[in-house]
């Protein structure tokens, strides 16, 4: 949670999360190292945490415009807080570093709720997404079980 939760994101603020943002990104371009914002949703998890909305991540990244400074394009928060997945995919696929997945709701395994990830997995293979996809949810049962699920959904 943030120390000091916000329902309205002030231009303030906005200048301020650019100005550190770009810091943050010169540090990561002289040591080598890539840092990644998350989005999260704001319904179910993280109430009051500024900046959340993927559509906010991927403004204040392409304020900064670094390749230092990535997009964690979470699934599982974006179905629950904007939906469209396959266009915020296309929208946000130049600033992704890596994709997160869990199924809404309960944050499982894809095949446990309402987000078809094989036909996700298909628009990313289109766009011609090669980089990671990760499970960032808990087993709805066994574990090995969760990830053949996984890997099912992921496979092409």
């Amino acid at each position: 949670m943030p120390n000091r939760p916000q329902s309205v994101v002030t231009p303030r603020d906005w200048l301020a999360a650019e100005r550190t943002l770009r810091r943050v990104a010169a540090l990561g371009e002289s040591e080598g190292v890539t840092f990644q914002l998350e989005n999260l949703n704001l319904d179910v998890d993280h109430p009051g945490v500024p900046f959340a909305r993927a559509a906010d991540v991927i403004t204040l990244l392409e304020s900064v415009g670094s390749p230092a400074l990535r997009m964690n394009l979470d699934l599982y928060h974006a179905q629950i807080g904007e939906g469209n997945l396959i266009e915020l995919c296309r929208r946000a696929l130049p600033l992704v570093g890596e994709i997160q997945v869990a199924d809404v709701p309960g944050r499982c395994e894809p095949g446990t709720g309402e987000i078809s990830y094989p036909g996700i997995a298909r628009a990313l293979a289109e766009m011609g997404y090669a980089g990671v996809v990760a499970l960032e949810g808990w087993a709805s049962g066994d574990s090995e079980v969760a990830l053949e699920r996984f890997r099912d959904a992921f496979t092409l």
